[in-house]
């Protein structure tokens, strides 16, 4: 990709108010700093094209203020997927540049959910770049925990429902030890693999929050309808796997932590204490 050529891939971030376990949880206060001004942030670092995508006069209000881009969806849709899609086709879809005025054709739809405020743009460039030379028609990324770690309570995470798994398998030519990249044939809330034998030292993968589309295969998911699988376990990945999409994903080591309660924030903030 050289200078003149327009941006291949667009960040989208979905941000909604009204939440059941956490209302108004992107404007929650991280040290000083929105939830969503961090995770926003840390997007526009990885150089690609970034915005906001909501329903809600607060947090688009607040974004402008902050400098953000936004893109308003309106529409009753049953999950963040489909307004990333509604944004996407009537706003970003052959949209022209500010700079030359030619269309600017997305190769990479990233979704990333607004409450993983430490996932840094570094780890989104190097995760959106990866999908471009991969034959995945959607990306993620997975942290490996072990149930013989001594700290980062990998054990409640192992059985919390709120703490998607993910089954990864690592491709036989990782050579990195930062990241490796694989697949994922299928994920859960449950606590996966299940540990029959009892192995304290059994290695599982956390499922990060962030979906890396191919633009066809975004249209594709969003015109099927949710699965049974999907129902249960309420992820929508599952209906993707349904369809068979295959899903790769980059192993990370990095510290992250998802924002589900608000009881989360102050594990972030702790994180962020180690940084300063």
């Amino acid at each position: 990709m050289t200078s003149a050529e327009p941006l291949k891939i667009v960040i989208l971030i979905p941000a909604r108010y009204h939440s059941s376990r956490f209302p108004g949880k992107p404007l929650a206060q991280i040290n000083g700093k929105s939830m969503i001004e961090r995770v926003y942030q840390n997007a526009t670092d990885s150089t690609f094209d970034t915005f906001v995508v909501t329903d809600d006069n607060q947090i688009e209000k607040h974004v402008l203020n902050f400098g953000g881009k936004v893109l308003r969806v309106d529409d009753d849709v049953c999950c963040g997927t489909d307004r990333i899609h509604l944004s996407y086709q009537r706003f970003l879809k052959n949209s022209k540049s500010s700079t030359n005025n030619k269309n600017i054709n997305y190769s990479l739809i990233i979704n990333l959910q607004g409450d993983e405020p430490l996932l840094t743009g570094s780890l989104l460039k190097k995760l959106g770049y990866w999908h471009l030379n991969s034959n995945y028609h959607i990306a993620t990324l997975v942290k490996r925990h072990s149930l013989a770690s001594t700290h980062d309570h990998d054990n409640d995470k192992y059985l919390n429902p709120n703490v998607v798994k993910a089954i990864f398998i690592a491709d036989d030519n990782n050579t990195k030890k930062d990241t490796e990249g694989g697949y994922c044939p299928y994920f859960s809330r449950s606590p996966i693999p299940h540990n029959t034998t009892c192995d304290t030292n059994l290695n599982w993968y956390q499922h990060i929050g962030v979906y890396s589309y191919l633009p066809q295969a975004l249209e594709t998911f969003v015109q099927t309808k949710p699965t049974q699988l999907e129902q249960m376990e309420r992820l929508e990945q599952l209906r993707a796997l349904s369809l068979n999409m295959r899903i790769g994903a980059l192993a990370t080591e990095a510290n992250l932590i998802g924002v589900d309660i608000p009881e989360d924030i102050i594990k972030v903030e702790n994180e962020l204490k180690k940084h300063d």
